[in-house]
């Protein structure tokens, strides 16, 4: 197999090179490029790898832009330490989306489920094609809750996605609130709420608070380079995104 890294991060593409040694040292790995300018170039020029590697982030700009100036027609691994990516990885030619610092066990996965296409795609064609091969895996998209269940006394409650406004963390208790300003205990934990809603509609802004993009009124420049972000419905404690993640929250906001 011969796969390509797209990935701007020594020390990650390093790493990465490491466990796919371990998992088959007979992966081939053609090159690493850290950029979309020399992505787009390196895919005009050569012949489409088997697999490839994709950091989000790159040194001047985020890999989805590779897509946008050139067809890619070959699957791909995301590996990124970003979460608010998923649903539109899944719209391109991603077949897993892995989160830094990979571990080896899920890259295993993401390698095993590659092969179980491609396997499953020879049966059915003498000339198999990676175009064919990767919509058939992308039948396999994620999907996003739509209805929470909450436990209130002795009651349970059914409370569509489209009603929540904002989850909050507090002394490590996460709750739900709704746009008609109610609040909800739920079982599920900040990291399992970023895995089940729609990051499209959804944002981790810090580790207490799961923000919805509609509920969003305003940003503000904060100090040190972080943001304030306000709610049509404040919230108790004031959500703080971190300078490191304000890019990348500002380009899901749209900027």
């Amino acid at each position: 197999m011969k796969v390509l890294i797209i990935e701007d991060e020594a020390p990650a593409f390093r790493r990465l090179q490491k466990v796919i040694e371990e998992i088959d040292n007979e992966i081939e790995i053609v090159d690493v490029l850290d950029s979309v300018s020399d992505s787009v170039k390196w895919l005009q020029a050569h012949k489409s790898p088997d697999l490839i590697f994709m950091d989000i982030q790159l040194s001047d700009g985020i890999s989805f832009d590779i897509f946008e100036q050139t067809e890619v027609s070959s699957p791909v691994i995301f590996t990124t330490a970003f979460d608010e990516y998923t649903l539109r990885a899944f719209k391109v030619n991603s077949i897993d989306y892995l989160l830094k610092p990979i571990k080896k066990e899920e890259l295993e996965k993401g390698i095993s489920k590659y092969r179980f296409f491609q396997k499953a795609f020879a049966q059915e064609s003498d000339n198999p094609q990676l175009g064919t091969l990767i919509k058939k895996i992308s039948l396999s998209e994620k999907q996003y809750k739509t209805r929470f269940l909450i436990k209130t006394g002795d009651k349970l409650l059914s409370i569509s996605a489209e009603e929540i406004a904002y989850f909050h963390m507090r002394q490590g208790v996460v709750h739900l609130h709704t746009k008609s300003g109610k609040s909800y205990l739920t079982d599920h934990t900040m990291d399992e709420l970023t895995q089940l809603t729609d990051p499209e509609k959804f944002y981790r802004a810090n580790r207490q608070f799961i923000v919805v993009y509609d509920e969003i009124v305003t940003v503000h420049k904060y100090h040190k380079g972080k943001l304030l972000v306000e709610l049509t419905r404040p919230a108790s404690d004031q959500i703080i995104v971190s300078m490191e993640k304000a890019t990348a929250f500002k380009r899901w906001l749209g900027y």
